[in-house]
């Protein structure tokens, strides 16, 4: 793809960032998720307009992509985030399987004006008895009991 393509759809997302700052309706980011060179779908964060803590710009972008292509697995896509994915967002990419991730800012860029995901990134590093998060397990056999019935089943859809 041609790095013009590329800095178009990448405009795009930094569009939809600076129209809902402008609009009020939520946080300034803004994603495009593309294939064959068409946009599949758009995002644009929507935490404060929806009370919604995931409907950041990639999870709505994706969620309207899976919508549009009627499928939960956007292989031979890629996506544009006006910024560095939070890890939330980059789980969900990476859940989507989406082929390439391009990004604007950076996670620095967001922790100035105030988007500071540090503490996700290095909670995730840690195991769950030492994080800040209070965590316990219960139930374990009950749960690996139904991951079993996952595992024998004959009707699933692997994803």
């Amino acid at each position: 793809m041609h790095d013009n393509v590329k800095k178009g759809f990448m405009k795009e997302a930094i569009r939809l960032a600076g129209m809902n700052v402008e609009n009020g309706n939520g946080g300034p980011f803004g994603a495009v998720i593309v294939r064959d060179n068409k946009v599949i779908a758009t995002g644009f964060n929507r935490v404060t307009e929806i009370n919604d803590p995931t409907a950041h710009a990639e999870i709505v972008a994706i969620r309207n992509a899976c919508s549009n292509l009627g499928t939960f697995d956007l292989s031979g896509c890629e996506i544009y985030s006006s910024c560095e994915p939070c890890p939330m967002c980059l789980g969900a990419i990476l859940w989507a399987r989406i082929d390439k991730l391009y990004y604007a800012a950076d996670r620095h860029d967001a922790r100035a004006a105030g988007f500071d995901d540090e503490l996700f990134y290095s909670e995730l590093s840690l195991p769950p008895e030492k994080r800040k998060l209070s965590s316990e397990e219960l139930e374990k056999d009950d749960a690996v009991e139904v991951f079993n019935k996952w595992i024998n089943a004959q009707n699933k859809i692997a994803y």
